[in-house]
C-alpha cells in the first residue's frame, strides 16, 4: 500500500480526534475544514514568505486556529443543535470566499512552495494528538465536558461553567484542527480555498459518526476506514460522498453509536485485563 495512503489517513484521525473534542460536549460543528483551512495557509504562509521553521510554522498554524474557535466561540455556542451546525457552515463558508479574495495568499488560484513532511512527521503528530485526547478525557476537563454533553441542566447545577467549558472544547478542537491542516499542506506542496469547503467538513463529521462519537478510539476507526475505502473502490471515488451518505443511514438504524462505542473500549479493556490477571497464574502452573 502506498505511503500516501498512511499520510492521509494520518492527517483524516487528527481531524476525526478535532471533531471528536467539540461532540464531547454534545455540540455539533460543521465549520471545521474553515480550521483546517487556518492551520493550512498560516503554516503555509510562514513557510513560503518568511522562512519560519517547519516546527514554529505548524505551532502558529495550530494557535491561530484555535485563537479564531475561541473568538467564534462565544457567539456561536449560544446556540444548539441543528442552529450550531448551521452557524459554523457559514462560518466555514465565509473563511473559503475571504480566502478566494485574498491574492497575497494567492486567492483562488492557490498557494505553492510549501516544505515538505514525512510520513513519520503525521505518525507522530497523530500519536501526539491521539494521546494528549486520550489523557484529556482522564482529567477534570474531559470529566467536565462528558457531564455538559450528558446534562448541561445538571452539569450547571453542580456548578460547572457550561459555557465556559463549551468554548475550551471549541478553541482545542479547532487547534487540533489547524494541526491537520498545516499538515495537509506541507504534505501535498499546495493548498487552494476549494480544498477546505463543506464537503471537507462533511467528510469529517463522517469520520466520527460511523467510527462512534463516544469514545476518540471511535474517530481513530472512522478515519482510518473511511481513507482506506477510496484506495480499495479508486472506481467509486466520485460517488464517496454518496456512498458515506448511505453507510451513515445504515448506521443510524443499525448502530446510531457508531463502530466503536465505550461499551466496546470498556469490553476490551475488561478482557485485557481479565488475560492479564490470568497469565502470572498461568505460568505458576507450569512450574
Amino acid at each position: 500500500m502506498e505511503q500516501s495512503i498512511f499520510i492521509f489517513a494520518g492527517i483524516n484521525i487528527i481531524l476525526a480526534l478535532s471533531l471528536y473534542v467539540t461532540m464531547a460536549t454534545g455540540q455539533l460543528s460543521l465549520g471545521h475544514g474553515a480550521f483546517m483551512a487556518l492551520g493550512a495557509y498560516v503554516s503555509s504562509i510562514l513557510t513560503v514568505h518568511f522562512s519560519i521553521p517547519l516546527v514554529l510554522s505548524f505551532l502558529a498554524g495550530a494557535a491561530a486556529a484555535a485563537l479564531v474557535g475561541f473568538a467564534i466561540g462565544f457567539p456561536a455556542l449560544r446556540i444548539k443543535g441543528i442552529y450550531l451546525a448551521v452557524g459554523t457552515l457559514g462560518f466555514n463558508e465565509m473563511i473559503e470566499v475571504v480566502l478566494r479574495n485574498v491574492d497575497y495568499i494567492g486567492g483562488a488560484s492557490g498557494l505553492s512552495g510549501m516544505s515538505g513532511t514525512t510520513l513519520a512527521n503525521v505518525a507522530v503528530g497523530t500519536v501526539v494528538v491521539l494521546a494528549a485526547v486520550l489523557y484529556m478525557n482522564r482529567t477534570r476537563l474531559g470529566w467536565a465536558f462528558k457531564a455538559v454533553e450528558q446534562d448541561e441542566v445538571a452539569a450547571q447545577s453542580m456548578g460547572l461553567n457550561v459555557t465556559f467549558f463549551k468554548i475550551c472544547a471549541f478553541t482545542i478542537s479547532a487547534g487540533i484542527a489547524g494541526i491537520a491542516g498545516a499538515y495537509y499542506a506541507h504534505y501535498m506542496f499546495f493548498i487552494d480555498p476549494q480544498s477546505f469547503g463543506f464537503h471537507t467538513s462533511l467528510l469529517i463529521l463522517f469520520y466520527v459518526l460511523i467510527g462512534g462519537y463516544q469514545t476518540p478510539w471511535g474517530a481513530v476507526t472512522g478515519a482510518f476506514l473511511l481513507t482506506l475505502i477510496p484506495e480499495i473502490f479508486r472506481g467509486l471515488e466520485e460517488w464517496r460522498l454518496v456512498v458515506y451518505g448511505i453507510i451513515i443511514v445504515v448506521m443510524m438504524a443499525v448502530r446510531p453509536q457508531g463502530l466503536i462505542s465505550e461499551k466496546t473500549v470498556k469490553t476490551i479493556r475488561s478482557r485485557f485485563a481479565r488475560k492479564q490477571r490470568q497469565s502470572p497464574s498461568s505460568i505458576s502452573s507450569l512450574r
